[in-house]
């Protein structure tokens, strides 16, 4: 079947979903989008994702042309029209068409386009074994300058950062905000743990608040009876750490094995992590929106 893709109010074929050269998107990174997961025929929390998303377009003072319940129907309608029961969504607001000058007062109506397609950002095995990592020398953008927290489409700190990671042949990299402190990683949320307490770094050093990382958050403390703290740490917390993992939309939960060429304590997957595994994909089976 032909994929169809979801752009202005319309399903059309894969060939046709264009966008003008001259939409400030693509001319300066000027939008927002989310990466959502349907899992057996539910979409997981995709109200949390759209009210990030439509977070983010308050934050840059772009007026998203559909109210959130369209947009949740427009998401449905996609999932449906690729006959995705399980899959990934790309959902993209951008200014809209303009002029070559910066001013987004310029622009028409903003563009939505929503992709869905499958997705494998880590094979199945780097479950399993744990994944290695790298410190690059790429800092997070500061919240003053371009705020971690706006899931917008420029995207470029991420892209020097993994750059970095793959000139080193490493599939990830984690980032340092200014100061030090351990960020996230290209695209992941970052935790340790730490005597069987589970940290990962407050937004105010540069993070994205991922929806993964707050549902694990919740397991954590639900499931398995854990303290979870938000607190600074630097990479030397990394390299000591009992256990390291991240979380994603794309990449769920993985564990990581091994950072700078140090081994993470026996350089192996720890407990909690292939608990929180496990307690994570449970739930992603049980809760969201049914398509």
């Amino acid at each position: 079947m032909a994929q169809k893709i979801y752009l202005n109010g319309k399903l059309v074929p894969r060939e046709d979903a264009r966008i003008s050269v001259f939409d400030h998107g693509l001319l300066y990174g000027d939008g927002v989008f989310e990466g959502i997961r349907a899992y057996d025929s539910r979409v997981f929390r995709l109200s949390q994702h759209l009210d990030r998303l439509y977070d983010s377009a308050r934050a840059i003072a772009l007026k998203i042309p559909l109210t959130k319940k369209e947009m949740e129907e427009a998401v449905i309608q996609t999932l449906r029209a690729n006959s995705l029961k399980n899959g990934y969504i790309r959902l993209v607001v951008t200014r809209g068409e303009g002029d070559l000058g910066l001013d987004p007062r310029n622009c028409g109506k903003p563009a939505v386009f929503i992709i869905a397609d499958k997705i494998e950002l880590y094979p199945e095995e780097w479950y399993k074994k744990g994944l290695e990592l790298v410190i690059v020398a790429t800092k997070r953008n500061i919240p003053e300058a371009i705020d971690p927290g706006i899931k917008s489409l420029n995207y470029l700190n991420n892209i020097l950062a993994k750059i970095e990671a793959g000139l080193q042949n490493m599939p990830e990299a984690v980032m340092l905000n200014k100061e030090g402190y351990v960020a996230e990683c290209t695209g992941d949320n970052i935790f340790i743990v730490e005597e069987n307490v589970l940290i990962t770094p407050p937004f105010y050093v540069g993070i994205l608040a991922g929806i993964t990382r707050q549902a694990v958050m919740e397991l954590a403390r639900e499931k398995l009876g854990l303290l979870v703290r938000e607190e600074a740490f630097t990479r030397l917390h990394l390299y000591n750490a009992d256990e390291c993992f991240l979380t994603g939309t794309a990449a769920e939960v993985i564990p990581v094995v091994k950072i700078d060429g140090r081994k993470i304590a026996e350089g192996k997957p720890g407990k909690i992590t292939t608990r929180l595994i496990k307690e994570f994909r449970d739930l992603t089976r049980k809760e969201g929106t049914k398509i």
